[in-house]
């Protein structure tokens, strides 16, 4: 079952990765809390178990701060023990079911699990109680993820969306001149990477997100 606070708190969700960033993935992750970002994942895929442990600890901590949700991108045993809300998985990743079972186990029946299918085929797996909301794209050309594969555009986004049970955010070149759109096509919220990491201003480049993913659910009663 979908929880029913989800939506919102996904409306502007930032993959934090340090290597999308030429300073401080901390001073970047603080700049767009204050701007409005209602979620945060970190992406730390070149860092080491405890490297990533230790950025996981500040980022929760920060996130916390501004009441958003933070979750870890693939690992299941960093996302537990840095007590994030929740982890990102794909479909090299452990499987949801099992990462499920492990958050059981751990004590977390609140602990939110994403999901990035492949393709409009791969949506099913994604259904049912073991995952909480699924991430689709790219919507758009991206440079942020070098597999991320050809875009899906607009009316793609809305195919997987109508198949799907879940909420779902839309990622993949989105930006504050077309976020509204991804949301008008039934996304519940928008993912950016580059928009924000790569910012002269992060907390400007997130309200200026925030302002626009906002007007529209406004305009659309979501």
């Amino acid at each position: 079952m979908p929880r029913p606070d989800l939506a919102a708190r996904l409306a502007v969700y930032l993959v934090a990765d340090p290597d999308q960033t030429a300073g401080s993935l901390i001073g970047v992750v603080t700049a767009a809390l204050r701007g409005g970002v209602t979620a945060v994942q970190l992406r730390a895929k070149e860092q080491s178990d405890r490297e990533a442990l230790r950025l996981a600890l500040e980022v929760r901590a920060l996130c916390h701060r501004h009441a958003a949700i933070f979750l870890v991108n693939d690992r299941v045993d960093v996302s537990l023990a840095a007590h994030a809300d929740g982890v990102h998985l794909g479909v090299d990743d452990l499987p949801l079911e099992q990462a499920r079972r492990l958050t059981d186990a751990a004590g977390r029946p609140d602990f939110l699990l994403g999901y990035s299918p492949d393709g409009h085929a791969e949506i099913a797996p994604g259904r049912g109680d073991a995952a909480d909301y699924l991430g689709v794209g790219p919507v758009y050309a991206t440079a942020s993820k070098s597999d991320a594969g050809s875009a899906i555009g607009l009316d793609g986004l809305a195919r997987r969306i109508r198949a799907a049970a879940l909420p779902v955010i839309g990622i993949g070149g989105i930006d504050a001149g077309n976020a509204g759109d991804v949301i008008a096509a039934g996304a519940v919220g928008v993912a950016v990477v580059g928009n924000i990491m790569r910012a002269a201003d992060p907390e400007r480049a997130a309200r200026e997100l925030v302002q626009a993913v906002g007007s529209v659910r406004a305009a659309t009663g979501g």
